[in-house]
């Protein structure tokens, strides 16, 4: 059985409609994977086999009656951030605790309307709040990869860590996920899987617990570039519960796999040269731009000269809006609710002081701190100054031509599961957000593609980010990197 948890979506896809398997056996198979591995790896924090086995019957049914969807039968895990119908929903964090929502988020509904199957709900950083999955109340994420002739417990990236680990170990078909700064790109990109961060509103944000609203975007993990455009078509969407979700067609992107890249221009820009990059970074990053160009594409040099106040700016916009959404949960109406107290005010401060993570509660400090009187023109409003300057980049760069740009995902391959010097400094933490963060400040596509192995043997992920509502250029790109760079499977030891 275990042979069934190998096959992609796009391969499940086609046993299942040639009736060559069900997908009660598919299902049955993820059931088994998980509950083999997940004492070790941590991926899922709630695991649904009776919902999952339900769902896998109701699909065989329409399978057999002609009437699949797009993704009928197909086995896939849900971040814990997303709102499932009567099924833990708590962004992997104590102050949810045992919330259970009456209603689905527009992303899983439109899954399941796909004919999709829910294994369960998959473990992150609280409240989508870091970039290792070492913040959860549920405790780290192992990364199923390895370093060579090595034991140590790896990070799986973050905030998307149990999403891009489930991914990489088989553990489900593909995965939900979401990106704010980078949490379905570093991921991604320390696993060995494929991650896209659609246009910002290219999925309806409703349903999915808010970090911040106007960077945070619904994407899939996956392992190949063509089920991360099976999964993406289905996932995207307008809506009328979310005023930010655009309303244009959906393309099919698997059709834009395979066609040609010539007559493309692919930017390189200079700024993301960054002092003490790794070698190997450095040398992945020129693998790519001749994989592209052997592809047919042009290689140009580009400037994005404010790529250097991203990461500032991103850190004072990203807290600003997190501690105004964080503010809804006080253990009134539902959740953890720690009692005690001379009023009502000191239960609100116990529930929160209690509820609430180190690096949430850090992250709540920074936001009101930049948005208190005194501090809102010289942090916050400067900020957002900072991000209309980055996103003019962007649009001067396509302005004059070029189609993609090309970077590293990462600056590094997946480090150590409580590595001192990162615990330690929470600004060396959040640097792995160097490359992604100017992404979601502009608003754009970007994807992770894996591209090759560092000295350790563990996956590196190269970046292409893309024009607005233009993710079938980045899915055709990163479809040639994927076919030049082969595809990354970690060893099992699990």
């Amino acid at each position: 059985m275990s042979e069934l948890t190998r096959l992609t979506i796009a391969e499940a896809r086609t046993k299942l409609t040639a009736r060559e398997i069900t997908a009660v056996e598919l299902t049955e198979a993820y059931v088994g994977a998980i509950e083999a591995a997940n004492d070790s790896l941590n991926a899922y924090v709630t695991v649904t086999p009776e919902k999952a086995l339900g769902m896998a019957k109701a699909s065989d049914a329409r399978i057999a009656a002609g009437k699949a969807g797009a993704l009928e039968g197909i086995p896939l895990g849900i971040k814990d951030l997303f709102a499932t119908y009567d099924v833990h929903t708590q962004a992997c964090s104590n102050i949810l605790n045992r919330f259970k929502p009456k209603y689905e988020s527009t992303v899983t509904q439109n899954l399941w309307d796909d004919g999709a199957v829910m294994l369960g709900k998959l473990n992150m950083d609280e409240f989508a709040m870091g970039s290792s999955n070492e913040t959860s109340f549920y405790g780290p994420v192992t990364n199923p990869w390895r370093a060579t002739n090595s034991n140590e417990q790896l990070v799986p990236g973050g905030s998307s860590g149990g999403s891009a680990s489930a991914v990489a170990a088989q553990l489900c078909a593909g995965a939900t996920a979401t990106d704010t700064g980078g949490s379905i790109r570093q991921p991604a990109a320390f696993t060995g899987t494929v991650g896209i961060k659609p246009t910002y509103g290219r999925c309806s944000r409703w349903g999915t617990v808010a970090f911040a609203s106007s960077l945070d975007q619904a994407g899939p993990i996956a392992r190949d570039v063509r089920d991360a455009a099976i999964m993406l078509k289905s996932m995207a969407s307008v809506d009328d519960k979310d005023t930010t979700s655009v309303d244009l067609p959906v393309p099919d992107y698997e059709a834009a796999l395979g066609q040609s890249l010539k007559g493309m221009k692919i930017g390189i820009p200079k700024e993301y040269h960054m002092d003490g990059m790794p070698a190997e970074i450095e040398k992945l990053w020129k693998q790519g731009m001749a994989w592209l160009k052997d592809a047919g594409a042009e290689i140009v040099d580009i400037s994005l000269p404010h790529t250097k106040y991203a990461l500032p700016a991103y850190y004072i916009v990203a807290p600003a809006e997190a501690s105004s959404n964080l503010a809804r949960y006080d253990g009134v109406r539902y959740g953890l609710r720690v009692d005690g107290g001379k009023d009502i005010a000191e239960m609100y401060e116990k529930t929160r002081a209690e509820g609430f993570g180190k690096e949430v509660q850090r992250r709540i400090m920074i936001g009101t701190y930049v948005l208190s009187a005194g501090y809102y023109d010289a942090y916050y409003l400067r900020a957002q100054k900072v991000r209309t300057l980055i996103k003019r980049d962007f649009e001067q760069v396509f302005a004059a031509g070029v189609d993609a740009i090309l970077t590293p995902a990462t600056p590094s391959s997946a480090f150590a599961i409580g590595d001192k010097e990162l615990a330690a400094d929470p600004v060396k933490m959040y640097l792995n957000d160097v490359f992604t963060v100017t992404v979601n400040m502009a608003g754009l596509p970007g994807i992770s593609v894996p591209a090759g192995l560092d000295d350790k043997g563990l996956p590196l992920g190269l970046q292409l980010i893309g024009k607005p509502f233009e993710e079938e250029t980045l899915f055709k790109t990163a479809f040639a990197i994927e076919q030049a760079a082969g595809k990354f499977t970690p060893a099992k030891w699990w």
